[in-house]
């Protein structure tokens, strides 16, 4: 029997793919499907790692958990990350394969098309419904040739597509009309619909055009999706996220830089959910304004990132806030950052042999040429300073992945004792924190989704300020997605024609 599946693909990038892919997987699981994301190839600084210890693209991470599946490699079984403007590190079945040339990598890529049908046919096996999405474009006639994400994909798969095009940045007719006449005939049939996404206003002032492209396409338009508020990973709208989060209310300002190879930024989404902070990303050509926390995130290239940071005048203004007292954190590459040196002896990331970092914490990291990526469980040591007093002993639990090892030196303390890595029982130290407690930084990804040990920092800096302790609004971070995803489930329901989507799916 042929398996169930329907293609989301889209006029261009940023039209909003990824979460109706995430949408479309809720609701089949709401339906009482057993359903699971496919995207056979993702280019994302944004990963995860399993509980295999393997990597995958986070946006298939949102799509499985929507889904009520445990994220797996056969979701996304190739990732590339680029490393410079020229390069990226491919990723297959999760473990790094090498950097390769976008001309190598394509060359490469007939090659992938068996290890991507492995994958797929083993999760289309173990599932009712698989819901595969595309990248950028199917129109993108120069890389049609060894096509493996967009209707190369749908022919591996023999899924329908359903095509989205996004509204809100203009010309969405001319969009949809221009993918389809682009595509050759036998892809053409592949499309059963459209879908409009990203819709403000009156539903009846674009009736008009709906029944013309209806003519012009001889498809049916599935549904019109508004423009949603819901907190979820989108990894087809990062420019809006950044644009967007900036404000707020609240009484504690918390700054992340944004590093021209920022990876992992959805470490810091829970600082959204949490109503007395102001959540503002640093972009190129900004300032730092007066934060309590300034962040420095995870980098797919550290000392490029570093070299940023000294060339733009940033550094100087981070050892401004440091003279001040104020704050400042390091996430995996930021935490490496904040050393006071950086070795690469093998050229893993750079040509440059050693940089001096910005000695915030008296540590060095030396790169290596194997890349560590585990799932931990941890506990936060005491620290006798600064806005992590009085946390001791709370657990957390994160991932790692990075290539250089830290080595802490004089007046500098871990901060987390790891007592599990991929379940199997240890006592191993990460991160560092300096004697005034103002300073620290680890390589666990997603350390601050960790609700406890998150609202007692804050609570922390609210006392420093002088200002009461408050509870969070949300128990867990788990759960407080979980209702962002009924809530991304029922407003795609309510707007797309669902008899439809099933009939497609059903081959009809």
């Amino acid at each position: 029997m042929k398996n169930k599946s329907v293609m989301i693909q889209g006029t261009a990038s940023s039209v909003g793919k990824s979460i109706l892919t995430a949408a479309f997987c809720r609701i089949f699981k709401e339906d009482g499907h057993r359903v699971a994301p496919f995207k056979s190839q993702n280019m994302a600084l944004n990963s995860f790692i399993t509980e295999e210890g393997l990597e995958m693209g986070r946006a298939q991470v949102v799509q499985a958990e929507a889904s009520g599946q445990k994220p797996s490699v056969l979701m996304n079984p190739i990732l590339l990350k680029p490393t410079t403007d020229k390069k990226c590190q491919v990723i297959l079945n999760g473990k790094v394969h090498d950097n390769l040339s976008a001309m190598d990598y394509h060359k490469f890529k007939p090659e992938l098309k068996e290890l991507i049908k492995k994958s797929y046919d083993i999760l289309s096996e173990q599932n009712d419904i698989i819901v595969l999405e595309g990248a950028g474009s199917p129109a993108e006639i120069n890389l049609r040739e060894n096509d493996l994400v967009n209707m190369g994909m749908a022919e591996i798969s023999d899924s329908p597509v359903v095509l989205v095009g996004d509204i809100d940045r203009g010309g969405v007719f001319a969009s949809i009309y221009g993918t389809i006449m682009l595509l050759n005939e036998e892809e053409r049939r592949r499309i059963k619909g459209v879908i409009i996404n990203k819709f403000r206003g009156d539903v009846e002032i674009l009736k008009p055009g709906i029944k013309m492209i209806e003519d012009l396409i001889k498809l049916p338009v599935l549904g019109i999706v508004p423009y949603m508020d819901v907190q979820i990973e989108d990894e087809d709208s990062l420019a809006e996220r950044f644009r967007y989060r900036e404000g707020g209310r609240g009484e504690i300002n918390v700054e992340v830089l944004y590093l021209p190879h920022v990876s992992n930024f959805t470490d810091f989404n829970v600082f959204e959910t949490q109503e007395d902070v102001n959540l503002r990303y640093v972009m190129r050509g900004e300032s730092i304004g007066e934060p309590d926390i300034l962040i420095i995130p995870g980098s797919k290239n550290t000392i490029e990132d570093l070299i940023y940071l000294r060339n733009s005048g940033i550094e100087e203004q981070i050892l401004r806030l440091h003279r001040e007292g104020k704050t400042i954190v390091g996430i995996c590459g930021g935490y490496q950052i904040l050393g006071k040196t950086i070795k690469d002896p093998h050229g893993t990331e750079s040509v440059i042999d050693e940089i001096n970092g910005l000695g915030l914490l008296n540590a060095e990291t030396i790169f290596e040429k194997i890349k560590t990526t585990t799932q931990v469980e941890g506990e936060v040591l005491s620290v006798d300073n600064g806005i992590l007093q009085g946390i001791s002993s709370d657990k957390v639990i994160g991932y790692e992945i990075h290539m250089g090892q830290t080595k802490l030196l004089d007046e500098t303390s871990p901060l987390i004792k790891i007592t599990k890595r991929l379940k199997e029982d240890v006592e191993i130290f990460d991160g560092g924190v300096n004697k005034e407690g103002n300073v620290f930084g680890t390589y666990l990804h997603g350390v601050f989704d960790n609700i406890s040990f998150t609202r007692k920092m804050l609570n922390r800096v609210r006392e420093l300020k002088g200002l009461g302790k408050i509870e969070s609004s949300i128990d867990s971070f788990d759960e407080f997605k979980e209702k962002e995803y009924k809530k991304l489930a029922k407003i795609v329901r309510e707007s797309v024609d669902m008899e439809k989507i099933y009939q497609i799916v059903n081959g009809g």
